[in-house]
């Protein structure tokens, strides 16, 4: 019978479908001196297991501390910051002095539009007396 249940654990524990506690008792019946012939091959399977559960690890591990590679990116990330930020302030600097030019053009093209409509005003008094002229020396003819 309990042969059985052992073969019914372990396709519980092939189907990973068993508790702590079935897993303990498959755990002692495969490190023991009793296992049956047609099981024998998961023998190595559970004696690796709990081999394996005791063994420690008792080098020590060094840790590299990579901080000066963190020293030099915050470096870089503080330049880059001040270059952008100075650039930031460069194109404000250059979008203020662009727009006191544009008025700067805004005036000078409205003083030259006025002289120009005075020019045209003083033509337009020429071409009155140009008209005024040929009718006089066309009627004395």
């Amino acid at each position: 019978m309990e042969l059985v249940n052992i073969e019914q654990l372990l396709e519980k524990y092939l189907d990973a479908t068993t508790t702590l506690a079935e897993e303990k008792v498959l755990q002692t019946y495969f490190t023991g001196d009793n296992v049956a012939a047609h099981l024998i091959e998961y023998r190595a399977l559970f004696t690796f297991f709990a081999t394996e559960k005791n063994e420690r690890y008792t080098k020590t591990i060094h840790l590299k501390r990579n901080t000066q590679k963190w020293k030099w990116l915050s470096v870089a990330a503080s330049i880059v910051l001040m270059v952008g930020v100075y650039s930031g302030y460069q194109e404000d600097k250059q979008q203020k002095e662009v727009a006191k030019l544009y008025a700067e053009t805004q005036v000078a093209l409205r003083m030259l539009a006025s002289n120009l409509n005075k020019g045209t005003v003083a033509i337009g008094h020429l071409q009155q007396f140009e008209t005024t002229k040929n009718k006089v020396f066309n009627s004395s003819k």
